[in-house]
């Protein structure tokens, strides 16, 4: 596979930051590996006696196309990112091995910003929509650094409308009724119904409120998990605030802007370049890295740069 940092490029003045990040999080991978085979220390530098946890096995293969088990659907996991490496060497690997083992057929897409304006997950999601291919035929907009742990949450396709995988009665975090954001599931047909989702919305949040706006206007009817009785404990949640703070400032109209409802933006107007695209494996898992340029109409949304 190509060296990450080469993958992700960022501004110039945060590449050493981005190199000590990938040395982190590679070398937690190596202490795993160690630790989990019995041929390093257990960790906290004692050993009590208590059995060693099994190391993950290897990511499965993907079926091949006419294995009937698998079903006809494709998902597209789409991951919008920004400089959060430790998480991606979690995610990617965790979430191959999750779906395979549910059998459905996916690719993983990694949609890194790379331009200079602030974060825009929205666009992003937009973005690896239109670059996922005909081969797919429902998206998954998934969070980097929440990882389901219940083997019943449902990822397949979902025909009669919107699933949200990570409902307010399961997330760690976020339990109004309206919220459709972390994991959600939705047909190509049904997103390009609800034209994607708005590009105004940088920084971080707000923007998957206006979307669940965007469902309802739609005629669709968002639908959750049933049956599931681990409650908030059925995710991990990888973000750590203290180290990792969220971009929430809201700037001059900002803070009017993010409770309209966007009308004529979304898939028909998102404006971006594709740098470069490359397929690569971690940790045996297959992904495809979407290095993404996103374009701002500083008179339109003066708020996408803090300048």
């Amino acid at each position: 596979s190509p060296p990450l940092p080469r993958l992700f490029p960022g501004r110039l003045s945060a590449f050493p930051l981005f190199l000590l990040a990938l040395l982190l999080g590679f070398a937690s991978l190596l202490w795993l590996q160690l630790s989990c085979s019995g041929e390093g220390p257990v960790p906290g530098g004692q050993d009590r006696g208590t059995p060693r946890q099994p190391c993950p096995p290897p990511a499965p293969l993907q079926p091949a196309r006419d294995e009937p088990s698998w079903g006809p659907h494709r998902l597209a996991l789409l991951v919008p990112f920004r400089e959060r490496f430790e998480e991606l060497l979690a995610f990617v690997p965790y979430m191959h091995r999750f779906l395979s083992k549910k059998k459905i057929r996916h690719h993983i897409f990694i949609l890194n910003q790379v331009d200079h304006f602030r974060f825009n997950r929205a666009s992003l999601i937009n973005v690896g929509f239109l670059e996922s291919g005909n081969d797919t035929d429902y998206i998954a907009m998934h969070d980097v650094d929440l990882l389901p742990l219940n083997e019943h949450l449902d990822y397949s396709f979902p025909e009669a409308g919107p699933f949200h995988v990570a409902s307010p009665e399961l997330h760690p975090l976020y339990h109004y009724k309206t919220y459709v954001g972390g994991i959600l599931l939705l047909t190509k047909q049904h997103y390009e119904l609800c034209n994607g989702m708005s590009n105004r919305f940088w920084g971080w949040g707000r923007e998957d409120d206006e979307f669940y706006r965007r469902i309802r206007g739609a005629g669709l009817q968002v639908r959750r998990p049933s049956g599931i009785t681990t409650g908030y404990e059925t995710f991990q949640h990888l973000h750590d605030p203290a180290w990792r703070k969220r971009d929430q400032k809201r700037i001059a109209a900002q803070k009017q802007e993010q409770f309209k409802v966007d009308r004529e933006g979304g898939l028909n107007n998102v404006r971006y370049r594709i740098e470069s695209r490359t397929d690569l494996s971690v940790a045996g898992a297959p992904c495809t890295v979407l290095n993404i340029l996103l374009d701002c109409d500083t008179n339109e949304t003066p708020w996408c740069t803090f300048g």
